[in-house]
């Protein structure tokens, strides 16, 4: 049944709400298209779209750039999006075997991108914006943005906004949307150490990530169990501090193969290798770079964080991290600085000399204070900024004042606490301790993610915009890549949201139930395993690998 032209509808995303005058039969259609026009996630800031829908045949669908914009064709961000999205719009459609195309002119949907600057070369970056607005009217759809950036999350927004009917036409309702992010930084971080994860497994969540409007894969990518990074300059690190230094690596080729799949998605890579403590692995491909512990004046044969007290431990890291910010070109790097056991350090005779020479005494906050600065100034020197565990916060070590601290620790009370500290000291900070979802319970525990409130501490306004954004953590000790998607998706959406969208107008987690549904519905149909939310079914349900 054609639908006819009525008073524009707000949903629950623009602050007013005009009532249509219609009928109770047109009333009872309005209901049943609304979860098609409703069902963006996250929520765009100004979301305005009407029962007005119009038909949409592949064969007659074309993107477009816009005769204004900076980006034209050839741009490799945007041409990759275009054939992306095309498919993500109409997963039954597949070419006629002669590949002629027969349309006619009233048939004919363009898709238009217009954008302010050519960043089509570049890599997202802290600054980039991703704004954008969109208008879709009969036969056409406008998107403009000032950024390459800001066009991929419009085309991420308008491939939801298409759905199709029982008949398995394809229809999209006439919409007026302004978005942007609420936080500059949202990000997911994956832990590569504990379990290997594939790189096919790493490019899936790339792709789910940009579904849900994520902007930086944290890649926890060494830790303890394992040193899977091949290194150009210490390859012994891999060969002999990796699962298996043949399978279960990431090559140079590998690393850049996932730098590139996250920048044509809007994604910034950023790298963690996690020191003093969390360095195990490390020490078996590079001899004397961890601390030897004592037991009753000996040497015990066991070894601890990385030795502080060496010239040549800072001589080796300078070394690494020189070539790991040539690897990555995103201008921060996380150099952790949590949990450091520092009983091996306690134990160690040429540890407690250096302390006594520093007038340390036997406060080892102050050791490791010293260490962590060091290897600030090594990767300051190298043009980077460092993000850093909160504890190289709590042990009051002086780094540099555009370091960013990242919140691990503690319940609501305690990471409120820490926010309104790190702030009042002029910091920058990214909340992650709320979004630990490698821990499960059963029930819906995506609502409690969805209700964090980042902001929601004892400061002043000035304080809460040094909160730039947070994470979603997805810690591998139980993890590999057989449950990493359904323990992920859609669980990690929530958090999707409430970092995107604004506060107030997704305050209420049963408005936002359906939507969520929904958009696992979606997921499941682009091939991403996400686990149900509740009991129910999805009209295409996940039909295998």
């Amino acid at each position: 049944m054609p639908m006819t032209d009525m008073d524009v509808v707000c949903m629950g995303s623009c602050g007013r709400y005009t009532r249509p005058n219609f009928n109770l039969g047109l009333l009872v259609i309005f209901q049943l298209y609304l979860h098609t026009v409703e069902g963006v996630w996250p929520l765009p800031q100004t979301f305005i779209s009407s029962t007005e829908r119009y038909p949409l045949d592949p064969q007659a669908f074309f993107f477009g750039y816009g005769r204004q914009s900076a980006a034209q064709q050839g741009c490799s961000v945007l041409d990759a999006a275009f054939k992306r999205y095309f498919s993500l719009i109409f997963p039954d459609y597949s070419y006629a075997a002669n590949g002629v195309l027969r349309f006619s002119e009233d048939k004919l949907f363009t898709v238009e991108i217009s954008v302010d600057h050519d960043d089509c070369e570049s890599y997202p970056n802290e600054y980039s914006s991703e704004r954008y607005k969109m208008s879709v009217s009969a036969g056409q759809a406008s998107l403009k943005a000032e950024t390459v950036w800001g066009a991929v999350r419009g085309l991420e927004t308008f491939s939801q906004l298409v759905y199709q009917d029982d008949f398995g036409t394809y229809f999209v309702n006439k919409t007026e949307i302004e978005d942007f992010p609420r936080f500059q930084f949202r990000g997911i971080l994956l832990d590569t150490s504990r379990h290997y994860l594939p790189v096919q497994a790493i490019l899936k969540t790339l792709d789910a990530m940009a579904y849900s409007k994520f902007n930086v894969f944290h890649w926890h990518i060494v830790d303890d169990p394992s040193f899977p990074y091949q290194s150009r300059t210490f390859p012994d690190l891999s060969s002999k501090g990796a699962f298996h230094p043949m399978t279960h690596i990431y090559t140079q080729s590998d690393v850049r193969r996932v730098i590139s799949y996250a920048r044509l998605r809007g994604i910034r890579v950023l790298p963690e290798f996690d020191s003093p403590g969390h360095t195990k692995s490390w020490g078996k491909g590079q001899s004397d770079l961890l601390t030897p512990c004592y037991r009753g004046g000996f040497p015990s044969g066991t070894f601890g964080p990385v030795n502080p007290v060496l010239p040549s431990t800072y001589q080796f890291m300078a070394r690494l991290f020189k070539e790991v910010s040539s690897v990555f070109p995103d201008s921060h790097i996380h150099l952790g600085g949590d949990e450091v056991d520092f009983s091996c350090w306690r134990s160690n005779p040429d540890v407690q000399a250096f302390m006594q020479k520093m007038g340390f005494g036997v406060d080892f906050t102050k050791l490791e204070a010293f260490y962590m600065e060091n290897i600030v100034n090594i990767t300051s020197a190298l043009n980077k900024t460092s993000i850093v565990w909160q504890d190289v916060f709590d042990y009051h070590e002086k780094i540099p004042k555009d370091t960013v601290l990242h919140i691990w620790k503690g319940d609501p009370a305690s990471y409120k606490a820490e926010l309104s500290s790190i702030t009042k000291a002029g910091m920058r900070v990214l909340l992650a301790a709320p979004w630990y979802i490698n821990h499960i319970s059963y029930g819906q525990d995506w609502r409690n993610y969805y209700t964090v409130q980042p902001q929601n501490f004892s400061g002043t306004e000035e304080q809460k915009k040094l909160v730039i954004g947070g994470e979603v953590c997805m810690w591998g000790e139980y993890v590999d890549a057989t449950n990493l998607s359904p323990r992920l998706w859609p669980r990690a959406s929530a958090a999707a949201e409430r970092l995107w969208s604004d506060e107030m107008q997704t305050s209420s987690v049963d408005k936002a139930f359906p939507r969520l549904q929904d958009f696992r519905c979606r997921l499941l149909r682009r091939g991403i395993q996400a686990e149900p939310l509740y009991v129910g079914y999805c009209k295409h349900e996940y039909q295998g690998v």
